[in-house]
C-alpha cells in the first residue's frame, strides 16, 4: 500500500499517482515531474529494514503546493487565535466596568477619571462652567480606601483647601437683565395696610376665561389639579371691581422656610399652618425660585419650559382670597385696621439648591454662580422672613440616604457611597473653590450621596451676604424633637404672630410627628461607626464655623 503525504490517504495497490488531484493537477507535465521521472524517491524503512520499492512513500517536491496547505492551516490557527482573545478582552472589560462600579474589584481600576483632574486641553481662563461637558463622573473601586486612615487623608486634604470668602453682591441693574419678565410682573411697593406683601392687579379676561389654563402646576400634576379646579370656581367672586376694571389681588411669601431637606422642615411647616393667622401656598413645596422657574420639573427628566412668575403666585391665590376678605371688611375700611394674615412658603431647596445657574448665567467668576436665589428673592422683598431648621450633618446625610436610595440599601452601601462622594469632593476642591464645588451641579449630580446639603454655614454666609441677621431664624431639629413648645414659640415670636389660646397651642405641639423614618427604613440600623467618624471628620470644621457664626456651641453637635 502506498501513501500520498499531499493528499494523506490510503492509495490501494492498483492505483495510479496521477490520480491525487493535488499531485497532478490539470498542467501536470510527466516529464518535468520529478516524481514520475522516478527522482527524489525516499525509501521508508520500517523495524531497520528497508522496504520494497512498490512500498515506498513518495514524497513531492512541489514546494509551492506545500507552502498553500502550510499557509491555509496558519490562517486557520490565527482566525481561532484572534477570535479567543477578542472573546477574551470583552470578558475582561465587562469583568472591569461591572467590578469597578459596584467596588467588587479586588484591586483598583486602572481606568479612574478624577472629579476635576487637571487637563491640558483646558485653557487657563476657563471656568467651571466650560467643563460640563468634559467632566465625567467618577466610577471607581472605593474597597481599598474603606479603612478610616485611608479616608482620613482625603478628608485632611479637603479640610485644608477650606476657605471662607465673603461673596461679592451683584447690583440690582444686574439682576434685572437677568429677569426682566420677573422685575416687570413684581411692583416695588405692596399694599401698606397688609402685613404680607400683596397687590392689586388688572385683570383683562371675562368671565368665560380660565385663569388658571396656561398654569404649569396645573398641567405637570394630576394631584394640584383639584385645587385648581376650586379655584376657578370662586375666582370670579374674590376679584375686586373698580371704575368698570377688574383686579385681582397677588400676593407673596411673607416668609420662607428655606432648607434644609431631612432636618424636621415638614414637622415645622405642618405645625406652623395650624396657627390662625398663617396660611401657605397650595402645594407644600412649590420649588419654584431654585428648580421650576428654570424648567426643571424633576432633577431626573432634564429641562422642560421655564415656569412663569404668574404660575407661582397662582399658588397663593387660595391665601390671598382669606387676606381681600379681611381687606374688604369694615374693620381694616372704617378703624384703618390692618390685615395680619401672612402666607408662608416651604421649599426644603430654597436654601442650598443653585444648580441651575450653570445653564443660564454665563458670566461666572472661576466657576462660581454670579447669582443666587437670595439675590432675587431680596430684590423683591428685602424685608421677608426666612426659617432653617437644621440637624446634625452626619444623621441628615444617612436619613437622606435611606429616603432617596430606591435599592440595596445597606450601612455598607451607605459607607461606600460616602467614600467615593468624598474623594469626588477633593479632587473639586484642589482646583476650585470651596463655593464654586459647593454649587457645581455636574459634582453633585456625580456624587452617590449629598455631602453638600450639610455645608451649612457655606450656604448662610452667602445668605448673609443680602439679608440681616435679625431676618433669619435658625433652629435645630434636636432642640425641636426634645422641646417642641420651646421652639414653635420661637417661631411665633419671630413672625411677631398672636397670642394662642390654650386649646390652639395644645393643637400645635402635642400633634404627632410629620414625616418620620419610614419602618422598613429603621430595619437598616445605623450607620457604621467608621463611616460616622469619617463624616464627624469631615464636617467639623465646617460646623466649628457655624457655631462661631451663629455664636451657639450647640451646633457642633457633640453630644449627637
Amino acid at each position: 500500500m502506498r501513501y500520498c503525504i499531499n493528499c494523506c490517504i490510503h492509495l490501494l495497490p492498483n492505483d495510479l499517482h496521477r490520480q491525487c488531484f493535488r499531485c497532478r493537477g490539470p498542467d501536470h507535465n510527466n516529464q518535468k515531474c520529478p516524481v514520475c521521472r522516478g527522482e527524489n524517491k525516499i525509501p521508508l524503512y520500517t523495524d531497520s529494514k528497508q522496504m520494497k520499492w512498490l512500498a515506498v512513500l513518495e514524497v513531492r517536491t512541489d514546494h509551492c503546493e506545500s507552502w498553500n496547505g502550510f499557509f491555509c492551516l496558519r490562517k486557520g490557527k490565527l482566525c481561532s487565535l484572534m477570535f479567543g482573545l477578542i472573546i477574551m478582552t470583552l470578558v475582561m472589560v465587562s469583568y472591569i466596568l461591572t467590578g469597578a462600579k459596584h467596588g467588587l474589584l479586588l484591586i483598583p481600576s486602572p481606568f479612574h477619571y478624577g472629579a476635576f483632574a487637571s487637563n491640558p486641553s483646558l485653557m487657563d481662563n476657563e471656568s467651571l462652567s466650560d467643563m460640563k461637558d468634559y467632566y465625567q463622573p467618577s466610577k471607581m473601586n472605593i474597597s481599598y480606601v474603606k479603612d478610616y486612615p485611608s479616608i482620613k487623608l482625603i478628608i485632611d486634604t479637603i479640610t485644608s483647601k477650606i476657605e471662607f470668602i465673603t461673596r461679592q453682591r451683584p447690583d440690582l441693574e444686574e439682576l434685572r437683565k437677568q429677569e426682566p419678565h420677573m422685575f416687570s410682573v413684581i411692583p416695588n411697593k405692596f399694599l401698606p395696610n397688609s402685613k404680607n406683601p400683596c397687590w392689586y392687579e388688572e385683570y383683562r379676561g371675562n368671565t368665560t376665561t380660565d385663569p388658571y389654563a396656561t398654569n404649569s402646576y396645573a398641567l405637570y400634576s394630576k394631584r394640584f389639579r383639584i385645587i385648581f379646579d376650586y379655584l376657578r370656581k370662586v375666582f370670579w367672586n374674590h376679584l375686586y371691581h373698580y371704575k368698570d376694571k377688574h383686579y385681582r389681588l397677588r400676593c407673596l411669601p411673607h416668609f420662607y422656610i428655606i432648607g434644609q431637606p431631612k432636618c424636621g422642615t415638614t414637622d415645622l411647616y405642618d405645625r406652623l399652618r395650624l396657627h390662625p393667622d398663617v396660611r401657605f401656598s397650595a402645594i407644600k413645596e412649590p420649588h419654584w425660585w431654585t428648580r421650576k422657574r428654570f424648567g426643571i420639573i424633576r432633577l431626573r427628566d432634564g429641562f422642560h419650559d421655564r415656569y412663569p412668575v404668574e404660575d407661582y403666585l397662582d399658588l397663593f391665590d387660595l391665601a390671598a382670597h382669606q387676606i381681600q376678605s379681611v381687606l374688604q371688611s369694615d374693620a381694616v375700611k372704617e378703624h384703618g385696621k390692618r390685615n395680619n394674615i401672612i402666607i408662608g412658603e416651604a421649599s426644603a431647596s430654597t436654601m442650598w439648591d443653585n444648580n441651575a445657574w450653570i445653564f443660564f448665567y454665563d458670566n461666572s467668576t472661576e466657576g462660581e454662580p454670579p447669582f443666587l436665589i437670595q439675590d432675587f428673592i431680596h430684590a423683591f422683598q428685602p424685608n421677608a422672613k426666612l426659617i432653617i431648621m437644621l440637624r446634625d450633618p452626619v444623621e441628615r446625610l444617612y436619613s437622606d440616604y435611606l429616603y432617596f436610595a430606591s435599592a440595596n440599601k445597606s450601612a455598607e452601601d451607605f459607607h461606600e457611597k460616602v467614600a467615593e462622594s468624598l474623594q469626588l469632593f477633593e479632587g473639586c476642591v484642589l482646583d476650585f473653590s470651596l463655593r464654586a464645588c459647593v454649587y457645581n451641579n455636574t459634582l453633585n449630580n456625580a456624587m452617590p450621596v449629598r455631602l453638600q446639603v450639610g455645608l451649612y454655614v457655606v450656604y448662610l454666609l452667602d445668605w448673609l451676604t443680602v439679608f440681616n441677621k435679625d431676618q433669619i431664624l435658625v433652629l435645630r431639629l434636636e432642640d425641636h424633637a426634645s422641646n417642641m413648645r420651646y421652639t414653635m414659640h420661637m417661631v411665633f415670636q419671630f413672625l411677631d404672630l398672636g397670642p394662642l389660646s390654650e386649646k390652639q397651642e395644645a393643637l400645635i405641639t402635642k400633634s404627632p410627628a410629620s414625616n418620620t423614618r419610614r419602618p422598613e427604613d429603621r430595619s437598616l440600623g445605623p450607620m457604621l461607626p467608621t463611616t460616622k467618624a469619617i463624616l464627624r471628620d469631615f464636617y467639623r470644621p465646617f460646623n466649628t464655623k457655624l457655631a462661631q457664626v451663629l455664636f451657639d456651641d450647640a451646633f457642633l453637635w457633640k453630644r449627637t
